[in-house]
């Protein structure tokens, strides 16, 4: 009976013991509950902190650049998770070693678009590499009908038209101003004429070249700005809808081939063996085409707006450069190359360390992320007397800048976006000479390091 009593007693103990170990369990799962809010409010705020630290430096990213300068070997900046490459001498180098920097990841998103936005992508023509994020062999493949159909003379046939929508466009901008007293250059004006010019280029129809511009603007939005979810669905929506236009285009031309650079790129990418038109395009090749065009649509459009848009804004913030342009028409081609070079529409490009490698004097690991940055390299005194003056009237020849990028994947396009800005430039400083900033106080900038430019540009005369 003693035994079965000390039994007993056993099993109430540790009836006992399992009570306090469940009550000291609920307790804390009710702590962790407690805590859990606001452990989640924190996190949020930290993103949010560092999104506005980050949206800071890329309107400004200037001031950063000096101290990368001034400072001995290469930066680590951890908003950018990756080494800032700062110096023009040390850009130049990493630009022509192409085979240690890859290029793989030049365009890594800042955001990654949340589960929904996801899934209506996934309804969409699966990502390819493009000229932008290729290397070696691959990126000759998709670079070669990009040389061809941005040729000189192919640049010549098409400027008649650039002139010609340029002046319209102006026109139609002075008209504006003179009604309302006011207009946003980048609504009225920097948007529109890249955009058709563009659409010429590629072969598109008119009516479709404000719904390929705006599933352009909704890509960059979607994987470089935070949105709520439902702005991301709506943007991912757009994307989807850009490349499903973009593949009716590529799959018309592999049947009814035109004289157009979509044509070119169907039969560079999916050439045929058989006789033309008579091959469909595979799924592989229908995405590769598509992803093709949508990166050639942002480059040849985006890029394009953001130059036009800074080149005004620092001639107009510089009121005697305006007056020397408006006087003497025959330097706009160097108000081309120093707007350019003084405020550059992309500010750089991230490569990838393929081996072990050591640029000014720092040494980088397999898999170190640099951020080449053209537009340090274009404030650089070792290359550029007085880099943060800007001045038309720099003696010629001008160093060359790096606005357009250098080596293998410098941009094919830069003759066409010189021939708008010069187009712009001229009509401007004839329709409207006495054009000047119409607000007091500081212009926003956009918060990218991919096409910097004014958010708007409200202008009066």
């Amino acid at each position: 009976m003693d035994q079965d009593k000390a039994m007993d007693r056993d099993k109430a103990v540790d009836r006992g013991k399992a009570m306090d170990q469940g009550k000291a369990m609920d307790q804390g799962k009710a702590m962790e509950q407690d805590t859990a809010p606001a452990r989640d409010c924190a996190e949020v705020q930290d993103r949010r902190d560092r999104q506005a630290r980050l949206d800071a430096l890329q309107r400004d990213p200037y001031p950063l650049y000096a101290r990368a300068r001034r400072t001995p070997g290469l930066t680590f900046v951890p908003l950018l998770d990756a080494w800032l490459v700062s110096r023009d001498a040390d850009v130049r180098e990493v630009l022509l070693r192409a085979e240690d920097f890859s290029s793989a990841d030049a365009l890594r998103p800042d955001i990654q678009p949340g589960p929904a936005a996801l899934a209506v992508l996934a309804t969409g023509l699966a990502p390819r590499p493009t000229v932008v994020s290729s290397d070696g062999s691959a990126h000759h493949r998709h670079r070669a009908p990009l040389n061809s159909g941005l040729s000189a003379a192919r640049i010549a046939l098409l400027a008649p038209y650039v002139t010609e929508r340029a002046g319209a466009l102006a026109r139609d901008f002075a008209a504006t101003i003179a009604t309302d007293g006011r207009a946003d250059l980048m609504a009225r004006y920097a948007r529109l004429l890249p955009a058709a010019v563009i659409g010429r280029l590629l072969g598109l129809e008119p009516a479709d070249i404000p719904a390929a511009v705006q599933g352009s603007y909704a890509a960059e939005r979607l994987l470089y700005r935070p949105l709520p979810e439902d702005e991301q669905v709506a943007a991912a929506q757009e994307v989807v809808a850009l490349q499903r236009l973009l593949d009716h285009y590529a799959r018309d031309r592999r049947a009814h081939p035109r004289d157009d650079m979509i044509t070119a790129l169907v039969a560079a990418l999916a050439p045929e063996s058989g006789d033309p038109g008579t091959a469909d395009l595979t799924d592989e090749q229908r995405c590769e085409i598509a992803a093709t065009l949508q990166n050639l649509l942002i480059a040849g459009h985006l890029t394009t707006t953001a130059l036009i848009g800074t080149a005004v804004l620092h001639l107009l913030r510089h009121r005697d450069q305006w007056d020397l342009l408006r006087d003497d028409p025959g330097l706009v081609p160097d108000a081309v190359e120093e707007a350019a070079r003084y405020d550059t529409a992309v500010q750089g490009f991230r490569r990838t360390a393929t081996r072990p490698v050591t640029v000014a004097g720092t040494e980088l690991p397999a898999g170190a992320t640099v951020f080449v940055a053209y537009g340090s390299a274009n404030r650089d005194a070792e290359r550029h007397p007085d880099p943060d003056v800007f001045d038309l009237t720099r003696p010629r020849p001008h160093p060359r800048h790096l606005a357009f990028g250098h080596g293998p994947h410098g941009c094919p396009g830069s003759q066409l976006a010189r021939v708008q800005l010069r187009a712009t430039l001229t009509e401007l400083i004839r329709l409207l000479p006495g054009l000047r900033i119409a607000d007091d106080g500081p212009v926003p900038m956009l918060p990218t390091l991919i096409h910097r430019s004014p958010a708007e540009l409200f202008l009066t005369a």
